[in-house]
């Protein structure tokens, strides 16, 4: 009998004060309309970005999505000592001998790969060391390259098992947030993590924000000022959504520095803790959210971003986080009813205010949450 997936859901309201967490080609605040209403927008890259440092900082596993990994090699080499020539001449051997035939890179670009790799920064350490024991293989392929009369590509002289290893190899931010790769087998990574860009549950127009910096220094009969300049902000209740895939996660994570279920505790802290740092210099907007849902299902996974097509109406005193929160509930009920709990392995939920019997066990901290999170997700399928 095939198993069903796992999954947990995270679903937040967070209020924002005025800021730009996410700007667009123009430098202004994103938007997206949604249910015929303008509302400020977040993309999942930027809020994913900060939930993958997070983990990697706290492990201190940090990992680089780059296409510079010859080049860094070859000012590695050159660090050391390396002849220029030879240290060109090696940096290309990376993508050379990764495989047969070798990876797509541009020869014009100091060999730059095409693709985006995701690998763990060490993974420059060992390919340098890798490098220094072939020296010698590499100086006799450089002299005979350099007689050559027929200018191809150079032969491949590293090992290519070597390279592919560390290329391929994985933390555990690759194992949450997956990896395109398919040129190298082993090297594509299916993501555990599916992020949904954030909105506001109403309308949420950009406002112009008029600034000046002042001259300490003005020459006589000079204005006082010498920058002038217009910003745009936007603030509101933003609805985070988020979906872990247990199962895939339990494939992904074969190894490295911490357990499955740290994994899942500190990969749900950092996306509840996280928060894009675009302007933060000149609005701090360094808010927590107020409403933490979790539910962990077997399946599949369910959002609640319908619950806010209809853009929420303030509460009668201001402000929307009361009207979010019952309409957040309304929707979880109603889910619960048209799909059922039999698959439903846990539920609960951390907030500002009173518990909300709605959303399942009340947890006092966002660490309690995440605790529970981790346990939840990893929880045998009850027998039915």
């Amino acid at each position: 009998m095939h198993t069903p997936a796992r999954f947990l859901d995270l679903h937040i309201l967070q209020p924002v004060t005025p800021a730009n967490l996410n700007r667009d080609e123009n430098q202004e605040p994103k938007t997206i309309v949604f249910g015929n209403a303008i509302r400020a927008k977040v993309s999942s890259q930027s809020w994913k970005r900060q939930n993958r440092l997070g983990v990697e900082r706290d492990l201190d596993e940090p990992a680089a999505r780059t296409r510079q990994v010859p080049v860094v090699v070859a000012d590695r080499l050159r660090e050391a000592g390396w002849p220029d020539d030879l240290a060109t001449f090696t940096s290309a051997q990376i993508v050379l001998s990764a495989k047969d035939k070798g990876l797509k890179h541009n020869a014009n670009e100091q060999y730059r790969t095409q693709a985006m790799l995701y690998i763990p920064k060490d993974a420059v350490d060992h390919l340098v060391t890798l490098c220094e024991t072939h020296r010698p293989d590499l100086e006799e392929a450089l002299a005979e390259h350099t007689a050559s009369t027929k200018k191809n590509a150079p032969a491949p002289v590293l090992p290519a098992k070597a390279i592919a290893a560390q290329l391929t190899r994985r933390t555990a931010s690759i194992s949450l947030f997956g990896r395109m790769l398919a040129e190298l087998p082993g090297g594509h990574v299916e993501a555990a993590v599916q992020m949904a860009p954030a909105f506001t549950v109403h309308p949420s127009d950009p406002q112009p924000a008029f600034f000046t910096t002042v001259e300490d220094w003005p020459q006589p009969n000079e204005p006082g000022s010498a920058h002038l300049q217009t910003d745009y902000l936007t603030g509101g209740l933003f609805y985070r959504y988020a979906t872990l895939n247990v199962t895939e996660l339990q494939r992904n994570h074969t190894d490295g520095t911490c357990t499955l279920a740290e994994l899942i505790e500190l990969y749900t802290w950092h996306f509840i803790m996280s928060m894009p740092r675009a302007k933060a210099t000149s609005t701090a907007p360094h808010t927590i959210p107020d409403l933490v849902h979790y539910v962990v299902r077997d399946s599949r996974p369910i959002s609640y971003g319908a619950a806010f097509e209809q853009p929420v109406k303030p509460a009668p005193q201001g402000g929307y986080t009361l009207p979010a929160r019952q309409a957040l509930t309304d929707y979880a009920t109603t889910i619960d009813r048209l799909v059922g709990t039999r698959r439903r392995i846990a539920h609960g939920h951390t907030s500002f205010d009173k518990p909300l019997d709605v959303l399942g066990t009340h947890h006092e901290s966002f660490d309690d949450l995440a605790a529970a999170c981790a346990q939840a997700a990893l929880a045998p399928t009850p027998t039915r």
